[in-house]
């Protein structure tokens, strides 16, 4: 009866699984395809790779994409990470409990409304110092933070909550600094969430396009504005060719940290075995 009803519980996940990911293996495929109709199909064939080289709109696109999603990920990383400490390690300060809405409010606000409130922001703001005096690749930048620092935090605040502090606390027993404790002690042991939250940042950033259509100047077109305005008149092969690209090596890229990761936690449970038996 446990074997059926096991077996059973699989159907809905293959049946997810086959939603999520069959069309991007279709789309894969057709990648491949020797017809210019993306519908029907004329054989295998490469030619849509070598035309894509040739694309230069479709490849600065896809170059200024990259550039944002890195400089995004980097930035909500080291300001969804001090958040996250303060949240989990300050206890109740003053300001606590407007950090704490703060850092949730995209979490659940709608995109429109987040891109609408930053393209005010960006316009009334341009005179002032230290402000982007007109859109492009810098409001673009500001705004994607903004928008992903909420999941950094999430990843790394429960990491945190679920740490042992007896480590962080001999370690200061011992005569370490609170900086020395939390580049030796803390963010080794947060290193995982720290990493998952870039991807996921990152990811977030090359695929956002409502956001990125409020704050964009009219010279920076990102790579998803891009393929929205050309899937209006149709999708081309090279459009296929170079998404299929990006998943290749955004999945090269996930398997590498995956493997990093996990031979940090091998190596972790190693040295701990070490210190037991020694």
């Amino acid at each position: 009866m446990s074997v059926r009803a096991g077996g059973l519980s699989r159907v809905p996940l293959c049946i997810g699984l086959a939603f999520l990911y069959l069309p991007i293996v279709s789309m894969m495929a057709f990648s491949f395809n020797s017809s210019r109709l993306v519908t029907v199909w004329g054989g295998w064939s490469t030619r849509w790779y070598g035309e894509l080289l040739h694309d230069r709109q479709l490849l600065q696109g896809a170059g200024l994409s990259l550039r944002i999603a890195f400089m995004t990920a980097c930035g909500a990383v080291l300001l969804g990470t001090m958040a996250a400490l303060a949240l989990a390690r300050f206890g109740r300060f003053r300001g606590r409990l407007l950090l704490a809405g703060m850092v949730s409010a995209p979490l659940v606000m709608p995109d429109v409304i987040t891109g609408l409130s930053l393209l005010l922001l960006f316009v009334a703001a341009a005179p002032l110092p230290l402000m982007p005096s007109s859109r492009g690749l810098a409001t673009i930048v500001i705004a994607h933070v903004t928008l992903t620092i909420s999941y950094v935090t999430v990843l790394v605040q429960s990491r945190l909550a679920d740490l042992d502090q007896s480590l962080e606390e001999a370690a200061m027993d011992l005569g370490a600094r609170p900086v020395r404790v939390f580049f030796a002690i803390t963010l080794p042991l947060i290193a995982p969430a720290v990493a998952a939250g870039w991807l996921l940042a990152f990811t977030l950033s090359l695929d956002d396009l409502v956001i990125a259509s409020f704050t964009a100047g009219p010279a920076t077109n990102t790579l998803p504005m891009m393929i929205f305005s050309k899937v209006r008149l149709g999708v081309t092969p090279e459009i296929n060719a170079l998404a299929t690209i990006l998943v290749a090596l955004v999945a090269v890229f996930v398997a590498i940290a995956s493997g990093l990761m996990s031979r940090q936690q091998r190596q972790r449970r190693r040295e701990a075995q070490a210190a037991l038996h020694g």
